[in-house]
């Protein structure tokens, strides 16, 4: 606990099982009594253009990558300093925003103006609070979850706590000096994690191009991705061990479980957490079986991991590509071979047009170094022992990550609900705190999914 945090003396019913009991001296008010919706419109659309990013926020659409670009913007919705900003697909995730600027952003955007009680800072917390997300979620609509929008007059209708004006500015105040605080706590436990990334890649890559014997004698690989390889490994085309297959799921998709592919490898999807993209037609998704190898052929240097094992059974995008193995090959060899060459980016040669691909008919003929099969299963050993507490090390730091990410969602939600009264604390902290964005730890910017959805992170 943060010393100085204490309950409210006196309290009453909310109403509201979300909120709680507040403060007696608080209010409870209908959204339509604390902001009016705008639709301004540009005539001219040499506006900032704004993006809305679920990490940053609303901010210029320069800062954002991948940011969706129009070749005209008149039309385009106008936004005030202050505004409150809402993605109506992803309202019931937290998907708000409060405007650092004017700008304009797209019409499928909602444009909130505050009322005169409202600190709009305030209400970007409490809208994005995790106990707020359910009621939002309870009002958006929808036949598909991945399709559910928050219109209007169902946002009026959700009741929202009003603290006294001063006393909403006091609880942004507090609650940015925190937020500050994790940010830079956060920020130096991923640098850890980094570093001991780069440690885990250096060991992958040196097994599974060098092997395990120090004294081995080494030949040219003739190709560029590896320059040199032990004198008795073969240089082996794709095809030799791998089969290009793809069989789509079509009417029986809601008989396979979704999967994503990231750099914790393969993963079965969180559909109900409503988190990260959906396709449109689930029915297009192709069938994966578990020992099938999956790779991401297109986007390769933006995307963060382009191939996994998968060791389960389920469907994923059919824009990646799946193959099955044949022959004498330890598959879990292969996979450590690409991940090394992933991690590096070393296929770069292979790349043509603007989305840096690697079409699967020249993947099929290009070559990997293949040690006996004995060797193959020794290396995946060797790299097991080696990295297990690398790996230890990184997940209990996650952990640690993600309990200070939980105390946080925690200590908002208490603020903004009148369960914690942090206004002597924040009346001694300075007026301008800086705020910088916290990544979320893998998760959203784990999976992959971008070519399936028209929607990027930034929309």
């Amino acid at each position: 606990m943060i010393e100085g945090l204490r309950p409210y003396p006196e309290m009453k019913p909310s109403g509201l099982l979300w909120i709680g009991d507040v403060p007696t001296h608080w209010d409870v008010f209908r959204s339509k009594y604390i902001f009016r919706e705008v639709d301004g419109r540009s005539m001219t659309g040499e506006e900032t253009h704004l993006s809305m990013s679920q990490r940053l926020g609303l901010v210029p659409a320069s800062q954002v990558e991948k940011s969706l670009v129009s070749e005209s913007y008149v039309g385009a919705k106008l936004v005030e300093k202050e505004d409150l900003v809402l993605n109506r697909l992803k309202a019931h995730l937290g998907v708000f925003a409060c405007a650092k600027q004017s700008g304009l952003i797209s019409p499928d955007y909602t444009v909130l103006r505050p009322k005169p009680r409202a600190n709009v800072r305030f209400f970007e917390y409490v809208l994005k609070s995790a106990a707020c997300r359910t009621e939002l979620r309870v009002r958006a609509k929808g036949i598909v979850e991945g399709f559910w929008r928050l219109y209007t007059d169902d946002f009026y209708d959700i009741r929202l706590p009003v603290p006294p004006l001063e006393e909403q500015r006091l609880i942004v105040r507090f609650l940015d000096w925190h937020g500050a605080r994790a940010t830079k706590l956060i920020r130096a436990k991923k640098k850890v994690i980094a570093l001991l990334d780069e440690q885990k890649q250096e060991i992958i890559h040196g097994l599974v191009t060098r092997g395990l014997d120090p004294n081995v004698k080494f030949k040219s690989s003739g190709v560029s991705w590896v320059r040199s390889v032990p004198e008795h490994w073969q240089m082996l085309p794709n095809r030799a061990f791998l089969k290009k297959r793809k069989s789509l799921v079509g009417d029986a998709h809601n008989q396979f479980q979704l999967l994503s592919l990231t750099k914790k490898g393969v993963i079965v999807r969180d559909v109900e957490s409503g988190k990260g993209k959906f396709s449109a037609d689930m029915g297009t998704s192709q069938i994966v079986s578990a020992g099938d190898i999956i790779f991401c052929l297109f986007d390769i240097p933006e995307t963060p991991r382009t191939v996994g094992l998968s060791r389960c059974e389920g469907m994923i995008t059919g824009a990646y590509t799946v193959f099955s193995f044949k022959g004498s090959i330890d598959p879990e060899f292969v996979e450590l071979f690409y991940i090394a060459m992933d991690d590096r980016k070393l296929l770069g040669p292979l790349y043509t047009g603007l989305r840096n691909t690697i079409a699967p008919s020249r993947f099929i003929g290009i070559k990997m170094p293949v040690p006996p099969i004995e060797e193959q299963i020794a290396i995946v050993e060797a790299v097991r022992a080696a990295t297990a507490e690398i790996n230890a090390a990184i997940s209990k730091i996650v952990s640690e990550v993600s309990l200070i990410e939980e105390f946080r969602a925690r200590l908002i939600a208490d603020a903004v609900t009148g369960k914690l009264d942090v206004r002597t604390t924040a009346a001694s902290l300075s007026d301008t705190i800086e705020v910088e964005a916290v990544d979320d730890v893998a998760e959203d910017d784990d999976i992959m999914e971008s070519e399936v959805d028209s929607e990027d992170e930034a929309a």
